[in-house]
């Protein structure tokens, strides 16, 4: 009898929310293939991304540690020189890797440097430089206006129906292997390009508002009423949740991806397909725009859909789960060891049996958004931890954290973080974020995390904090790392600072 193929597809949007799949409760924004996906699987709930903002949410997707580990803390930052990725690790173990669409990854601009990376097949890199280098120069600026829609354009003229072409190809030629594809669309990103109907679809469709939309943001940090700006002073009643492109070119996507499922479907049906988006999208939500630090359900909180041969189907999940446990996931699925470095469980066993709970509760950060522009409020130091009902976010340059109970406040309208009811929840998941932080290596550690002004029974400032060495194991790939006290190969990568073990 044959071996199983290992076959694993990661379909990825861009800025999706959850309320932006039909499947997630909102029919009217016509996402029929994906809505088809999750009835073929499981639709979890409570999925947060590492990061939410384009490449370092990237960056922990596809190297299993997060952005503080991996270097990419923002936008056109890249990945450090001994981070490697999942691509690298499956084709050094004799998996195909493929990687299509938008990377974001290798330092460059938003369009990224159009050279494959180390790990994926070279003959299917796509990323959004090569689509550019495919355009005349009139071309690439109507690629970047979305008043390119109003001239009518067709399918083909789109990055992402040129990404499921490749897609659907390397299908084709590769069904009998074992292989990881990713494909990467930058849609529904603005200019939000896509043909008729989509292009026309949504514009006389209001998206539905929250009560979060009337959130005036009293009792909450100082830097999301910046953030806010004039949107604090406008009619909330008045305002119209309009964004015809936007939705016009969710809508398209999906039937892009449609095509791919329609493809995975007729040659490799026992394939494993993941889909998700690399984060949300405020869209008012709390007087927010776009994405940012903060780890509000509309921005930090992402759609993830699974299904294959083995998953159970229709189920839905509400377990709280994160990025960082899909590579774990990939390298398990493919049976390969899943290394030390990595920061995140796998969390195919739940794929398999959704009763299984794979965390305790997932992390997410932030440090800043772009490098390459002095906007979005530059700084923003959030660490922010979720255990499936209470939500802590700290703010170490805000003088104002955030703590919500989800279950009598699904809409993160009241911030209870100086409510002394709460505070034994607050603390135990505090000091579970602390102790997250240096068990991650988080280069930005130190004491001002613990010593926030609603916290009581802080310790006093200690310069040497913990009172640890933590030192990297990437042994699969580099030499142990030598004992400072010795020279030595070290024997434990964490004990005490200046003990030698």
């Amino acid at each position: 009898m044959d071996k199983k193929k290992r076959q694993i597809i990661l379909l990825m949007t861009d800025s999706t929310r959850q309320d932006m799949l039909g499947c997630y409760g909102n029919m009217a924004m016509n996402t029929p293939c994906l809505d088809a996906m999750a009835k073929e699987g499981i639709r979890y709930n409570n999925v947060y991304s590492c990061q939410p903002v384009c490449g370092p949410a990237r960056s922990a997707i596809f190297t299993g540690i997060y952005p503080h580990s991996n270097g990419s803390v923002a936008n056109s930052m890249p990945l450090g020189a001994n981070v490697k990725t999942v691509g690298q690790r499956l084709t050094d173990n004799g998996i195909h890797a493929a990687y299509i669409g938008k990377y974001h990854l290798d330092g460059g601009d938003y369009f990224g440097l159009g050279r494959c990376p180390e790990g994926w097949d070279a003959d299917y890199w796509y990323d959004m430089k090569c689509y550019l280098e495919e355009l005349t120069e009139e071309e690439r600026i109507s690629s970047r206006d979305s008043d390119t829609n109003r001239k009518g354009i067709l399918p083909e003229f789109t990055f992402g129906h040129r990404c499921a072409d490749r897609a659907i190809r390397f299908l084709q030629e590769y069904q009998e292997e074992d292989f990881f594809l990713t494909v990467s669309f930058d849609e529904p990103h603005d200019p939000g390009l896509c043909p008729e109907p989509y292009a026309s679809a949504f514009a006389d469709y209001e998206f539905p508002k929250s009560p979060n939309v009337w959130d005036t943001l009293e009792g909450k940090p100082d830097y999301q009423k910046i953030w806010a700006g004039n949107s604090l002073k406008a009619d909330r009643d008045a305002l119209k949740l309009k964004a015809p492109y936007y939705f016009g070119c969710n809508s398209f996507i999906d039937s892009e991806i449609g095509r791919i499922l329609d493809k995975i479907r007729q040659l490799v049906p026992g394939a494993l397909v993941i889909y998700t988006s690399d984060h949300g999208d405020g869209m008012q939500s709390h007087c927010l725009h776009a994405k940012g630090p903060a780890m509000y359900n509309e921005i930090a909180r992402v759609p993830m859909l699974v299904c294959g041969s083995g998953v159970p189907q229709g189920v839905v999940d509400d377990q709280p789960l994160s990025h960082i446990n899909l590579a774990p996931l990939i390298l398990e699925y493919m049976e390969i060891p899943i290394p030390k470095l990595l920061e995140g469980s796998s969390m195919l066993p739940a794929v398999y049996d959704p009763q299984k709970r794979i965390n305790g509760y997932v992390v997410t950060e932030f440090t800043r958004y772009e490098i390459d522009h002095d906007g979005f409020g530059g700084i923003q130091m959030m660490r922010g931890i979720f255990d499936g009902r209470y939500k802590l976010v700290v703010h170490l340059l805000d003088s104002i954290d955030e703590f919500y109970d989800q279950e009598t406040d699904p809409c993160e309208m009241n911030n209870l973080i100086f409510d002394d009811s709460c505070y034994e929840i607050k603390k135990r998941l505090h000091e579970e974020l602390l102790e997250w932080m240096n068990c991650t290596r988080d280069p930005y550690r130190g004491y001002q995390w613990e010593r926030r002004p609603w916290r009581k029974d802080a310790g006093k400032p200690c310069w040497d904090n913990a009172g640890f060495t933590r030192q990297r194991e990437n042994e699969e790939y580099e030499p142990r790392q030598l004992d400072y006290v010795t020279g030595l190969p070290m024997k434990s990568a964490t004990r005490r600072k200046g003990v030698a073990e």
